[in-house]
């Protein structure tokens, strides 16, 4: 069978996902990627927990879909680094509903010249952000619960603003009469641990038998973000006489993943497939002003999952193949002020490494 796809790692049936993810990098998608690849058709009721570690180094800067790779070569990349845990508690009631709780902690570390003294300082600068995400509840339930072969679920639900989205850290900066003076400053979008919004999402899940030992797989989610900007300025001041510009958009996510796995010798499974995930330039509802960066990126997600008892290990690593900064709605607005073209930069991981840990109690 054929399947067409935009590619990302989310809820499966019985798993459990989570909420920034994203996008690899300033592209400030929310983890909403798990690790775990459990592509099981059988229904078991009862409480699952699942543990998600994920890590990405993103320093490549991308305008549109060029690579500035000038950026790395003269020592001016931003580079983040992302340390996530993801903790989540799923309830399988029966044959049909499920419902489900993500808890994300974020640890980011971002490094940079341009936010502090400027690119041509030489001096790069260091700040942080940590705490509780905007965690995730849903529901899902299973179009086909007596069906061996084919499993489809749909979902929907609510994603919290309860991360800080106005996290802010000192930033080195020129003083008139002292070469560096630190400035209390809300950190990068992308460092943020929330963005401040009630958002609904809307996802599914679908595998299908193949043979004894071969499966495909497709899931989805999108991410409806109605609020407009957050109140939360940005450094340094962009405005151009732009209304909003200066404040951290709210923008939607989304996440698609599609591929085949085989299963051998019953407990462990291997899985290859292609990811798509990405911010959007505008929202379905609601106004899109403000700062954002959208973008995408499309990439191929090997994985491999271990099962033993109750217990289940999980081990994916999505390597970037095409990374695509978009023209923002901003963007936009200051070519018509400015009348010049203009389009900003943001910068993407390689690849990303995602562990999950699951127990079905």
């Amino acid at each position: 069978m054929k399947i067409y796809i935009y590619a990302i790692l989310v809820f499966l049936f019985l798993s459990f996902s989570s909420s920034r993810s994203v996008a690899q990098g300033c592209v400030a998608v929310r983890n909403m990627s798990s690790c775990s690849l459990t592509s099981d058709s059988t229904v078991r009721a009862g409480w699952q927990l699942n543990l998600n570690y994920r890590y990405f180094k993103s320093y490549k800067h991308f305008r549109g879909s060029h690579e500035e790779r000038e950026r790395v070569e003269n020592g001016t990349q931003v580079i983040n680094h992302d340390n996530s845990i993801l903790i989540g508690l799923s309830y399988q009631a029966n044959s049909r509903w499920a419902v489900s709780l993500t808890i994300p902690y974020l640890n980011i570390d971002r490094s940079s010249l341009y936010e502090h003294k400027g690119n041509n300082s030489g001096e790069r600068y260091h700040t942080s952000s940590s705490g509780l995400g905007d965690m995730r509840i849903a529901s899902y339930y299973n179009l086909f619960p007596n069906s061996y072969k084919t499993h489809m679920t749909v979902g929907a639900g609510l994603k919290l603003p309860t991360g800080n989205y106005n996290y802010q850290d000192y930033f080195h900066k020129r003083g008139v009469e002292q070469p560096d003076t630190l400035v209390q400053l809300a950190v990068d979008q992308s460092i943020q641990p929330g963005d401040g919004g009630f958002g609904v999402t809307l996802e599914f899940a679908f595998t299908q038998q193949i043979s004894n030992r071969i499966q495909a797989y497709a899931s989805g989610l999108y991410l409806i973000n109605p609020r407009n900007t957050n109140g939360t300025t940005r450094s340094p001041n962009l405005t151009n006489g732009i209304p909003l510009s200066n404040e951290f958009s709210v923008p939607d996510q989304f996440l698609i993943r599609a591929g085949a796995s085989y299963s051998f010798l019953n407990d462990i499974r291997v899985a290859v497939g292609a990811r798509y995930e990405g911010v959007a330039v505008e929202d379905i509802i609601g106004k899109s002003d403000g700062f954002r960066r959208p973008g995408y990126i499309l990439s191929i997600e090997p994985s491999v999952n271990y099962n033993f008892g109750k217990h289940g290990l999980g081990l994916n690593c999505p390597v970037a193949l095409v990374r695509n900064r978009t023209q923002s709605v901003l963007d936009k607005q200051r070519t018509e002020v400015t009348g010049t073209y203009q389009h900003g930069d943001a910068a993407f991981a390689d690849y990303l490494i995602s562990v999950s840990y699951t127990y079905r109690f």
